[in-house]
């Protein structure tokens, strides 16, 4: 870091107000140096390289079978050699772009951390935008791949670029209370900032507790000179695994697909249902099913070797509850939901005879609900495992609340009062007045523009959209009033409470039997508080670390705009170049193309929208007794708060979390069960053997070898497409087949006649 600049804080401040937090002062530093040049040539050519490379990536991945997810670490360790490469080879020159008008300096000097951290942020955008929650491409490649609609690129492009800018516009009316208070630390950030101070950092975002697990507070600086150390260096690792993994990953990628997931009870039973239900990686329970595939792993919840120890422990205490104790009881026992008339695990949506329910046959020509034509068809039904997911939702969205409450609440409030105080200004605060301020109506404007151009659209395309503007209005106003109070939550306890169901159902009752509504209600309500909060998330790390206003919002608003136009002339050129993408019936059985986040996404606007909550979950649905979980999951939490109280010396009791437990439910579909249990089995090799007998080696080389997997992979996929898939030169022999399961998609129920399944 930089030494004290003139914007150091002068001497004999009190030490309440230099450390109102004390993680933070453990970890952010309280000095700047002003000098420090940001929007560079280097940070503007870096900076919109990786966001466009991460936008193409992710999206493009995210329609495969195994999807993978490229997150910002790459840029965080590949940017810092080719800026330092960058500053030792262009020239100390000034460009002119006009006579006499503006120009700047090719090289004005050594690369520095504030050219980092903002080259950091354009990525963010990439990362957030296309892999954070890419719901608004989700509603695109819903609209269009599974309802055929003719939806025009403009109205797309209007419905992307606004969900972003509303996310924008919310932050910054926001940013009073939920940035610049010290009180409103955003523990994750500490490990961000950490990445860019230390060389032996986490580069995890982690919570307070974690911090203390995971940091050594005595690292070395990553920008001051390193001291030679024995061993690889870390670049060095990194291209040794990055190129491995690239020339690895043509085997599970194209020539050997079922390295991918072994399914070896299969192959030891091939006759028997039951033995194929318990063992089918794609379609069963997965056990004993493993993987050799890194997209295998990290496809649906990201890298494991990143995420701590106690949390893997807590996902894995409810995935082994969920998938060995809960879904076979209700499927062989009890027959729950009469789910052995259906396959026990599948995204798919059914018919009470099992049959795969075609929603074209309860569709008017205006994509509306025909109620006569359903009536006459029958009723909706899911896989067991599916419906059951649906209902750990539930659970863990008021589980969450009562969490927060019992465990963070006074903390919150405390915290929400101090931080309504603007006399409350820390030392990075105080700081940060030395640099021009972003006025409130450079926000204002956008806010502004994107809610009227959102409501056009409720105007123009209004076959297309379904929603109108009173429900366009009504998602703004719960992004509003909703987006201050969770934001204060992940402020100050690093978790962020959803409401995504309850937006569903509002939606779903409010303006029943219309998909396309539903799913852009969403959009324009949850996601948009989504984006805003990853946005404040972003403008604390700027505040961390000095980086003036005016160019934080320089970068969100440009990195904003790119990725969002990239992210759907991706998703669009894939829906329109790709031959039945998303429609799994047409597709080769081996195709990778079969989107398995945008099935379930489908599948959420025909349940919540299309046939609607109150068929499912009301009054005589078949899936009323679900809601009681809404109950259940307020309830837990309570009986780990009453002991952590009661034994207060027992600091492992607070380390149990009812939200992160009914998380190991979370995502299944899309994800099946193998997908988690091979992400929790190489998670706990890591984050707890590895970490705790070799910590010198994953301290230095844990969060490189997770990068270098995510970008091996990704190259290579991208290159076998291209080169190979796309020209139709695909294999055909035993080991491109992905499953060798066959009859783990049947019934087992009497009476019930699947095609290729047979009749009990």
């Amino acid at each position: 870091m930089a030494g004290k600049g003139e914007g150091s804080p002068p001497e004999g401040n009190e030490e309440a107000e230099r450390r109102p937090v004390e993680e933070v002062a453990l970890v952010v530093p309280e000095t700047d140096d002003p000098t420090m040049p940001v929007m560079t040539f280097r940070a503007w050519f870096l900076g919109l390289t990786s966001c466009s490379l991460l936008i193409f990536l992710n999206t493009f991945f995210t329609y495969r079978t195994q999807p993978l997810t490229i997150s910002a670490i790459l840029v965080q360790i590949a940017v810092l050699p080719i800026g330092q490469f960058m500053a030792s080879v262009l020239p100390n020159r000034e460009v002119r772009l006009f006579p006499g008008g503006w120009g700047f300096n090719l090289n004005p000097g050594p690369f520095n951390i504030k050219e980092h951290v903002i080259i950091t942020v354009f990525a963010n955008c990439g990362v957030s935008i296309g892999v954070g929650d890419p719901y608004s491409i989700g509603a695109i490649t819903v609209m269009k791949a599974y309802y055929k609609q003719s939806l025009s690129f403009l109205c797309a492009l209007v419905i992307v670029l606004t969900t972003q800018l509303l996310g924008f516009g919310w932050a910054g009316m926001m940013r009073k209370y939920l940035v610049d208070p010290a009180d409103m630390w955003w523990p994750a950030n500490l490990a961000q900032v950490s990445l860019y101070r230390c060389d032996s950092c986490s580069f995890k975002p982690l919570d307070a507790y974690e911090l203390y697990l995971f940091f050594d507070w005595h690292c070395r600086a990553l920008h001051e000179k390193d001291e030679k150390s024995k061993g690889l260096s870390r670049m060095n690792f990194f291209l040794i695994f990055f190129i491995a993994s690239f020339g690895y990953y043509i085997f599970p990628g194209y020539l050997l697909p079922i390295l991918t997931f072994f399914s070896w009870m299969c192959w030891v039973w091939p006759h028997s249902i039951t033995a194929q239900q318990i063992g089918s990686a794609y379609h069963g329970l997965g056990v004993g099913a493993f993987t050799l595939d890194w997209a295998g792993i990290s496809a649906y919840h990201g890298s494991p070797l990143v995420t701590p120890w106690f949390s893997i422990l807590n996902v894995a205490v409810g995935f082994i509850m969920f998938i060995y104790i809960i879904v076979p009881l209700c499927y062989w026992k009890f027959n729950t939901f009469n789910a052995q008339k259906f396959p026990i695990f599948s995204n798919q949506l059914f018919t009470t005879t099992g049959q795969k329910y075609d929603t074209t046959k309860i569709l008017t020509p205006n994509f509306d609900l025909n109620v006569a034509a359903y009536e006459s068809y029958g009723k909706l039904y899911l896989s067991p495992l599916f419906a059951l997911s649906i209902g750990s939702g539930f659970a863990r969205f008021t589980a969450t609340i009562t969490h927060v409450i019992l465990f963070h609440g006074s903390d919150i409030w405390r915290q929400s009062k101090s931080a309504m105080n603007s006399a409350n200004l820390d030392i990075h605060a105080k700081l940060m007045r030395k640099y021009k301020q972003v006025p409130q109506w450079w926000f204002l404007i956008l806010l502004l523009g994107s809610v009227v151009l959102a409501l056009m659209t409720s105007f123009i395309w209004k076959r297309d959209v379904q929603l109108p503007w009173w429900g366009m209005l009504f998602a703004f106003s719960l992004a509003w009033i909703l987006t201050l109070p969770i934001g204060v939550i992940q402020a100050t306890t690093n978790q962020q409470p959803g409401y995504d169901v309850i937006a569903q159902y509002m939606i779903g009752y409010a303006h029943p039997g219309k998909p396309i509504s539903n799913l852009l209600f969403k959009v324009y309500g949850r996601i948009s508080t989504i984006h805003a909060l990853a946005f404040l998330s972003d403008l604390k790390l700027g505040h961390y670390m000095k980086i003036p206003p005016r160019c934080m919002y320089t970068a969100q608003l440009v990195g904003t705009l790119v990725s969002g136009v990239l992210n759907l002339s991706v998703a669009w050129w894939m829906l329109e170049k790709i031959t039945n993408i998303c429609d799994v019936e047409s597709l080769h059985p081996d195709s990778p193309w079969t989107c398995p986040k945008y099935r379930v996404t489908f599948d959420a606007s025909v349940i919540w929208g299309l046939i609607g909550p109150g068929r499912l979950f009301g009054h005589g649905g078949l899936y009323r007794n679900l809601v009681w979980l809404f109950l259940i999951g307020a309830f837990l939490p309570v009986p780990i708060w009453i002991l952590s109280k009661m034994y207060p010396e027992k600091k492992w009791i607070r380390l149990i979390n009812i939200p992160v437990i009914t998380a190991g439910f979370a995502g299944m579909p899309p994800a099946a069960p193998t997908n988690k249990a091979s992400w929790l089995l190489t998670g706990a090799v890591f984050n707890y053997f590895v970490f705790r007998y070799r910590k010198g080696w994953w301290q230095r080389y844990n969060y490189v070898l997770s990068a270098a997997l995510d970008a091996g992979t990704a190259f290579m996929g991208v290159l076998l497409f291209f080169a190979l898939q796309n020209e139709g030169r695909n294999l055909h022999w035993w080991g491109t087949e992905l499953d060798h399961c066959p009859l783990a998609t049947c019934p087992t129920a009497p009476g019930i006649s699947v095609k290729g399944c047979p009749v009990f």
